[in-house]
């Protein structure tokens, strides 16, 4: 069995999410493709994982991409999780996880609907999403207050778990948007702020065209191994939220290998089993939630336990994380005046500090005016901001 140590999987970390400055992409849809997804909850960190791996970093190319070409788009998808991925990319996405994912919402929203003290049903929910859906028409575009102004409908209050310890009143505009934007009748356009707004204007769109959802997880998961393996069926059930037989059938489709790790065995893409080459020294300022720091649910090769408590939240959420060469090494914050700062948790060595002093200023220069408060907010990240 071919042996990956974790010295080589941090090299191909480095090559492969375009961390290093020689291989850095050209535009934001190249750097979504190289790291398959990348994480949406936080507007963001959209933004700043993206800017991180361009050669030439701005707002306005990612805005372009996402609003002008959409060539990015944002799906409700692994681990019911916001990403945005590629035009390209996204009928597999939605065939091989959003789908079943909107599926669910829908129904748990109708179920809401049909209790006794809401009195509603899906005749009235499908009303509802035509009245919205004919605004967007109309308009061309929407925030969720917007249309709830226009759709009477969307007022509504309902009780959700009535006679629960946990029973809430709460208006159904958000749920029946978010279920239409599951099944890709809208998507989110511009934010009514700047780009690290998440108060999102609508559009109307059209669903992604159906299609084989066995054929799409085998598609996502040859992706996946090519962006993050070596990996283990745990990571890859980890990343995605499939069943583990739905990884296992997607692994065997691609004919993925199995290769030996410093500890235990992963999985790689048919073939890909050659030593990674180096690149040069780098360091990157990565935000919180980035694709390289969740690609995993075994983190060990790039991060010491001992960070842990510092670096992410309560409900296991990273924060803005340093990283020297493939592994993180500290953290970094935007302070309220603009200045970027950040602690050390691990001493790189006397090399890295110019490296990373440079990616702190590039960071610097490109948000301008910006400031970014991480909506998971992890102990180091409060610490450097206080």
């Amino acid at each position: 069995m071919q042996r990956i140590s974790d010295e080589q999987r941090r090299r191909r970390l480095g090559r492969r999410h375009l961390l290093a400055p020689s291989i850095r992409a050209q535009a934001p849809v190249a750097v979504a493709d190289a790291l398959v997804a990348l994480h949406a909850t936080d507007a963001a960190t959209v933004f700043l994982s993206a800017c991180a791996r361009l050669a030439d970093a701005s707002v306005e190319a990612v805005e372009r991409a996402l609003y002008e070409e959409v060539g990015l788009v944002r799906l409700l998808s692994m681990r019911n999780t916001l990403f945005a991925v590629s035009a390209e990319l996204a009928p597999h996405v939605d065939a091989s996880t959003a789908r079943a994912i909107a599926a669910k919402e829908r129904r748990t929203l109708v179920k809401h609907l049909a209790e006794p003290v809401n009195g509603l049903d899906e005749r009235w929910l499908a009303e509802t999403e035509a009245a919205a859906l004919a605004v967007l028409g109309a308009r061309g575009s929407a925030t969720g207050s917007e249309l709830s102004a226009a759709v009477p409908a969307l007022r509504t209050k309902i009780t959700v778990f009535p006679g629960k310890k946990w029973e809430a009143v709460q208006g159904v505009a958000s749920r029946v948007i978010r279920v239409l934007a599951a099944d890709g009748r809208i998507r989110r356009d511009r934010p009514r702020g700047s780009w690290t707004s998440s108060q999102f204007r609508w559009i109307a769109s059209e669903p992604w065209p159906a299609g084989s959802a066995a054929d799409s997880r085998a598609e996502l998961a040859r992706r996946w191994l090519l962006s993050y393996g070596p990996g283990t069926e745990a990571d890859l059930k980890w990343w995605t939220g499939w069943t583990l037989t739905e990884v296992r059938t997607a692994l065997a489709a691609v004919g993925a290998e199995e290769v030996a790790l410093d500890t235990g065995t992963g999985f790689v893409a048919a073939g890909d089993t050659a030593p990674e080459s180096p690149v040069e020294p780098w360091a990157a300022l990565l935000p919180g939630l980035d694709p390289s720091a969740m690609g995993w649910a075994d983190r060990d090769f790039h991060l010491d336990k001992d960070h842990r408590l510092a670096l992410f939240d309560r409900s296991g959420n990273i924060g803005p994380t340093v990283w020297w060469n493939g592994s993180i090494v500290g953290g970094w914050a935007q302070r309220a005046d603009g200045e970027v700062v950040w602690r050390l948790l691990t001493e790189p060595g006397s090399d890295a500090a110019a490296v990373i002093e440079a990616e702190a200023a590039r960071l610097s220069v490109w948000v301008g005016e910006a400031r970014i408060t991480p909506r998971f907010r992890t102990p180091l990240e409060r610490e450097l901001t206080a």
